[in-house]
């Protein structure tokens, strides 16, 4: 089924409806909740398997079930399209990378620009300061793990022969990846992941700018043959709640999303470590070559990243962007 605008905000009223009539009728209903989580990656893609699975888990272990949640995917409502229900209230949870909402806001995706270190990154204020940005526009911020240490590359059809480096080739990238893309002498095109197999296969594209996991997933080793050096940056996925669904919450509830949140954070950086070096094995295994940009523009390459990011934020978010940037640089978490 997909949501318009319009459906999305008719669901809402309704959902809110004959949820607030149940409660009001029954106040003796027990006490366990079903939240519905609504994911901008497939069960069995590693972002949602690796990560959605063990917050789900966690909360119902911390709740004695009493607190559970159900998945539904892009299949319900698609990636780039997802903000706008969880905001409206018709499901309670988000699971996305911030880039699939940022034409809304762009302070989220900035977590790519930030260091890896989830306990420093709250210690210094950085997810509190990205959780009160959201709560303005109605979502509360309850996990932001990384998958890894560090996050992209680029992989290519073609091996890179001369500098800049993607000189001439149209590059799958979500605003994130533009501002370095171009840097490199590419040309970006924002595309869902879904579309990006058959555009690799047909040409439409010379690469893409993906995470280093997930291409294993998405076999695009069968239609390719370069993964490209160096690796850059980071992936911040994160998981919101519905404010009013939050609220909504008993105290002792909300404390259990949240430890569970912050739990998920530790654990998912040495485990996506982990699971980087068994897809990079198996990529090589697939018949997949290392391809490597010239040294001086290797030497450039957190430069460029972390620059264009902040570029894009500040762009849509002005000083929110820019004053989160700030509360990192003084820490000396990001350029």
């Amino acid at each position: 089924m997909k949501f318009t605008s319009k459906t999305v905000l008719c669901a809402a009223a309704v959902f809110g409806a004959l949820f607030h009539a149940t409660v009001s009728l029954s106040p003796s209903v027990a006490k366990a909740e079903e939240l519905r989580m609504l994911s901008g990656f497939s069960p069995n893609f590693v972002w949602y398997r690796e990560i959605g699975p063990k917050f789900i888990d966690m909360v119902a272990k911390k709740s004695g079930g009493d607190l559970t949640i159900a998945f539904n995917g892009p299949d319900t409502v698609p990636t780039f399209e997802q903000f706008e229900p969880v905001q409206a209230g018709v499901f309670d949870l988000l699971f996305t990378h911030p880039a699939y909402h940022s034409g809304t806001t762009a302070v989220g995706l900035s977590i790519d620009a930030i260091d890896v270190d989830p306990t420093k990154r709250r210690e210094i204020g950085v997810f509190d300061y990205i959780d009160q940005h959201y709560q303005k526009l109605g979502m509360k911020l309850l996990s932001a793990p990384s998958t890894g240490t560090k996050g992209f590359r680029y992989y290519l059809r073609e091996p890179i022969t001369a500098e800049p480096g993607l000189a001439g080739r149209i590059i799958r990238g979500t605003v994130s990846y533009h501002p370095m893309i171009k840097a490199l002498g590419g040309s970006p095109l924002n595309m869902p992941v879904s579309d990006v197999y058959t555009s690799l296969q047909r040409g439409t594209v010379d690469g893409a700018a993906w995470g280093l996991t997930g291409a294993a997933d998405l076999k695009w080793y069968e239609i390719i043959k370069y993964m490209a050096d160096p690796a850059f940056g980071q992936v911040g996925v994160m998981i919101f709640m519905n404010l009013e669904s939050w609220s909504a919450l008993s105290p002792e509830k909300q404390a259990i999303l949240l430890e569970a949140g912050k739990q998920l954070e530790i654990d998912a950086q040495a485990h996506f470590d982990k699971l980087q070096e068994e897809e990079y094995k198996f990529l090589l295994d697939k018949g997949m070559v290392l391809t490597s940009f010239s040294p001086a523009e290797s030497a450039e390459f957190e430069r460029l990243w972390a620059e264009g990011v902040w570029e894009v934020a500040a762009e849509v978010s002005g000083d929110d962007a820019r004053n989160l940037r700030k509360l990192a640089k003084d820490h000396g978490m990001t350029r």
